[in-house]
């Protein structure tokens, strides 16, 4: 089989590498227990009890990080039982493993790979104390194509094979898993679907890709794409009824980001206690650019949680070293989501 993976490190992409605005013009452990709220620590969930929420609302004035504006932390829903956020801190590896230039699942063999996610963990472990740290691995489950493809949708699903194999290596190291979708010319209402056999597994969470969402039509890559409201609605309604339908642990739904065309009508987006939605600042570079991208797509518009991505090759084309945690951790809000490609 012939695979042709969109992604922007590739030649035909350099045209957005210095796209990292969202200004209009570029549209192209043991029990806890604290305040009475027990918080019981399992491989993959915190089970929270929601009679009692004030830890909850503890851990969003941190992740505020003293802000000021009274727009962090946002007004939202208290999640149902079993939440992640905000009571764990995400840290994933991206990619795809027929790429080893998309991101860290397919540049690296998978023991090593696994090995350098560890490494991340305890690095954000040190950091900040105070928040347990959850590895993820996070799949490009639905990759964006130049080619039309025999339905002439300009994406490609990957084999169940190599989702299993994404499930399997996160399990190794008690981590969750994020199937990522970049639509192309198709619809979330076509892909998400597809993809029920794994995101009614307890484990296995969702990513949405706008970058890659051609509404216009034009072959990804063209033009940077977007999800309106409308879509991310569709999205988190039907984890909804999923974790309504077998009973799981909330949902976590990632939608990237970096530009402010890429998501429109944030204001509309309906929240959902058993979907948490994290807005994924996607931009690289070097860190002002990257904080400035934060500021303008995550910061000024925000949702439920926030999102921060760090690129191993991208970001350190400028600077010697890549940002660490602690810088990151200055961010407001904090990033409650860390990943890396």
């Amino acid at each position: 089989m012939i695979i042709c993976l969109l992604f922007r490190t590739g030649v035909f992409l350099l045209l957005f590498s210095a796209v990292n605005s969202c200004l209009p013009q570029n549209k192209p452990d043991a029990l806890l227990k604290s305040n009475g709220l027990n918080i019981a620590k399992e491989d993959t969930t915190i089970r929270v009890q929601q009679s009692d929420t004030s830890l909850y609302h503890e851990k969003m004035r941190q992740l505020a990080n003293g802000d000021k504006s009274g727009r962090w932390p946002p007004k939202t829903v208290i999640p149902g039982e079993g939440a992640i956020l905000p009571f764990k801190r995400i840290v994933a590896y991206y990619g795809n493993f027929y790429s080893t230039r998309m991101g860290a699942l397919g540049q690296y063999p998978p023991q090593q790979m696994l090995e350098k996610l560890r490494a991340e963990v305890k690095d954000w472990e040190r950091a900040d104390t105070l928040t347990p740290v959850m590895p993820a691995l996070h799949y490009i489950a639905v990759t964006a194509q130049q080619s039309p493809g025999s339905g002439g949708k300009y994406r490609l699903r990957m084999p169940n094979q190599q989702i299993d194999k994404a499930i399997e290596l996160a399990a190794q190291v008690n981590g969750i898993v994020f199937l990522d979708i970049q639509v192309g010319l198709s619809t979330l209402e076509e892909e998400i679907p597809a993809l029920k056999k794994y995101l009614k597994m307890p484990q296995v969470h969702l990513g949405i890709d706008p970058e890659f969402s051609m509404k216009k039509g034009q072959q990804p890559g063209t033009a940077i794409g977007t999800f309106d409201a409308a879509d991310i609605n569709y999205a988190a309604e039907y984890l909804a009824a999923l974790v309504k339908e077998y009973g799981l642990p909330p949902k976590i739904l990632v939608v990237h980001r970096f530009t402010g065309a890429m998501l429109t009508n944030y204001n509309k987006i309906k929240m959902h206690k058993d979907v948490q939605l994290v807005i994924d600042m996607d931009g690289y570079g070097f860190p002002a650019i990257k904080k400035n991208t934060y500021y303008s797509c995550i910061y000024k518009e925000p949702v439920q949680f926030a999102g921060f991505k760090l690129f191993y090759k991208n970001d350190t084309e400028k600077v010697k070293q890549l940002m660490r945690p602690a810088d990151i951790l200055q961010l407001k809000p904090q990033p409650i989501y860390i990943q890396y490609q």
